[in-house]
């Protein structure tokens, strides 16, 4: 739905417009201030409503920058999807299903690729903070339900212990009103036993021009711990991320056709397509090969001879890399 359908019906009645402006100062109360972060206007209470097809996967856009860390709420996400971003820099995109933690963040804009990548779901609940304005109404098309400070102003809140705009986390239970469940989690994945084989592994690290990942094995807690930048990821409690599958899946990476406020160009990361990827699971290395025929498709990944890849159970890592 159009902002402007959003706006036209915001302004149908005065009691309603009087709910607006009360929201948007419980909005400065929580720590924001000056102009929203874009300009879609507030989602009706239908909108925000889960989906008749039953609860839906809610992914949230986190800033990933030095000073955003470390992040909140990341650990209980059922998949962590990792993309370039402008300047070689990286963002995260956390998908929670089976668990919803009671703050997630710190929140930041979304990308014309986070479109794409979400068609997986059915109707997911995206959460971001502003977008380019050309962008703009891609998301409004786009068949999912955003969510934005300017939608629900009560569902976000500024911290204390850092500057904006890396401080705005998210309250998902002011957003969702139920934990969506496994069956939201239409990814494609497959969990299970290892295939045979595999190249025992200490460590993998994947670089961006401007950041990278490493994700070194501990057999004491039989998952990989996540760095970022040559330093140890932690959550904001100070315990280790970890994962225990992470892929490094090997995409086109392109120019987009928008630019951020200092004329960088936006990448899009094209994740509809096939090609190769490593699975890292127990300690070991699978060469594989994905393929997601079309974006309302999950990622299916096989060995060489055409069987599936099962995942070790427990948080997933994509790490989307620059094809050679």
């Amino acid at each position: 739905m159009g902002r402007g359908a959003r706006g036209r019906r915001a302004a149908t009645t005065a009691t309603l417009l009087a709910v607006t402006l009360t929201a948007a100062l419980a909005a400065g109360c929580t720590g924001g201030s000056g102009a929203p972060d874009d300009g879609r206007g507030s989602a009706s209470a239908s909108e925000r409503s889960p989906s008749a097809a039953g609860p839906s996967a809610l992914a949230v856009k986190l800033d990933n920058a030095s000073a955003a860390r470390p992040h909140t709420g990341v650990d209980a996400a059922d998949v962590v999807y990792v993309e370039q971003v402008e300047g070689g820099l990286s963002r995260l995109m956390a998908v929670y299903a089976t668990r919803v933690p009671e703050a997630v963040g710190p929140v930041r804009s979304a990308r014309e690729s986070d479109l794409e990548l979400l068609r997986q779901f059915r109707r997911p609940t995206l959460v971001f903070s502003g977008a380019q304005k050309k962008l703009l109404p891609l998301i409004d098309e786009a068949p999912l339900r955003a969510v934005t400070p300017s939608d629900a102003p009560d569902a976000f809140y500024r911290g204390g212990d850092r500057a904006a705009p890396h401080n705005l986390y998210l309250r998902p239970g002011r957003i969702v009103n139920e934990i969506p469940g496994r069956a939201a989690l239409t990814t494609g994945f497959r969990y299970g036993s290892a295939p045979a084989g595999g190249t025992p592994t200490a460590s993998r690290t994947v670089r961006y021009p401007a950041a990278r990942f490493t994700f070194t094995w501990s057999g004491a807690r039989d998952r990989w711990l996540v760095g970022m930048d040559g330093s140890p990821a932690t959550s904001a409690g100070g315990e280790r991320m970890t994962a225990a599958t992470v892929v490094v899946q090997y995409v086109r990476i392109r120019e987009s056709g928008f630019r951020d406020f200092l004329g960088n160009n936006s990448p899009y990361t094209e994740t509809v397509g096939s090609g190769k990827a490593t699975v890292l699971r127990d300690g070991r290395a699978w060469e594989v090969d994905w393929k997601r025929a079309k974006a309302t498709d999950g990622t299916a990944f096989t060995t060489g001879d055409g069987s599936p890849v099962s995942f070790a159970r427990g948080q997933v890592w994509v790490v989307y890399a620059q094809a050679s």
